[in-house]
């Protein structure tokens, strides 16, 4: 099969031709590849930032696809059912987080496109815990960022908690979906992009963001929660400053930049910070069933396999407006 393989940390990925995967394991079922998002996290790897990908690997965990063959432990899934996979790919379902349904916390987890070869290639495996029934209402680029960008989207709004004016700073992958989910959950959605980003703002306001502007710029009114996309610490004081009384600012990135030195008067008042790490199997089954009564719609920016560099380049760039998905 074609693969696009990273052969180490702060080298461009290198095409090459590797043995189809072997016959699945009992548990897991071999993917067919259709689609594979391009999220901030592989770049985030591709750049070093994140230090321990197993090497060489292939990155992407936003995959859509179809069973090609299924492990004879596999009972859900049968070949020809198109099939979803996320960034986390393994826990071991014995520790107390995944027995308590917080498997994103397992010390032992593997993820996908970073412990385990992901979907920058014709053909992937995984865990049939870890693959979602895809909404027929989206087509495989559609659904690609649903993995990703669509799941920890929706996790950083439910940890938000109840929350009517809710701020976006960030406008991509993340932003652009679940804009459209709190739209429509009745929420009011205020965006924040880069310094002098029209382009951005105006994006945001055709998906039902009732205000847009920079992050540099105060909200024209409080905000109850923030959510942060862009991997930038000093968002974090910015944020604290735009939310009311009361409210959540969270970290939704797997990586961000030091978080700078900030006045206790900012925390005051019952404000909390938190971070969202990974996701859970009920966030993927509870956001997909969401997905498929919501008129979400993706926009992306389609690349062949083989041109994955180009597109981490313009991902990097700020050059992508919405998604960028890799179609072998």
């Amino acid at each position: 099969m074609h693969a696009m393989v990273l052969p180490a940390a702060h080298r461009p990925l290198e095409r090459r031709e590797l043995a189809d995967p072997a016959h699945p394991e009992p548990t897991q079922v071999l993917i067919r590849v259709h689609a594979c998002g391009v999220c901030r996290t592989d770049l985030h790897i591709v750049d070093g930032e994140l230090t321990q990908p197993k090497l060489p690997l292939v990155p992407g965990h936003e995959i859509i696809g179809t069973v090609a063959a299924a492990g004879k432990a596999v009972a859900r899934l049968h070949p020809g059912d198109r099939v979803g996979v996320p960034w986390l790919g393994w826990s071991c379902g014995a520790c107390n987080f995944c027995r308590s349904g917080r498997e994103n916390l397992c010390a032992r987890a593997r993820f996908t496109g970073y412990d385990l070869d992901g979907g920058y290639a014709e053909y992937a495996l995984a865990d049939e815990r870890y693959c979602f029934t895809i909404p027929a209402k989206f087509s495989d680029t559609e659904a690609a960022p649903l993995m990703c960008a669509g799941l920890i989207g929706y996790r950083a709004l439910r940890l938000a908690g109840a929350a009517e004016h809710v701020g976006l700073y960030g406008f991509g992958a993340a932003a652009h979906i679940l804009a459209q989910v709190a739209h429509s959950l009745g929420q009011q959605v205020y965006a924040f992009t880069k310094p002098g980003d029209a382009a951005g703002q105006a994006f945001a306001r055709s998906l039902g963001a009732v205000w847009a502007g920079s992050s540099e710029e105060m909200p024209p009114r409080a905000l109850d929660a923030a959510l942060i996309f862009a991997p930038v610490g000093a968002l974090v004081p910015a944020a604290l400053a735009a939310t009311a009384k009361g409210g959540t600012v969270v970290c939704a990135g797997i990586h961000m930049s030091d978080i700078p030195r900030f006045s206790y008067q900012l925390l005051w008042e019952e404000r909390i910070v938190r971070s969202v790490a990974n996701l859970t199997r009920k966030d993927g089954d509870e956001f997909l069933a969401i997905a498929a009564r919501t008129p979400i719609r993706t926009a992306t920016t389609s690349f062949p396999l083989a041109e994955a560099n180009e597109a981490l380049a313009r991902l990097r760039d700020g050059r992508i407006t919405g998604a960028a998905v890799l179609v072998p």
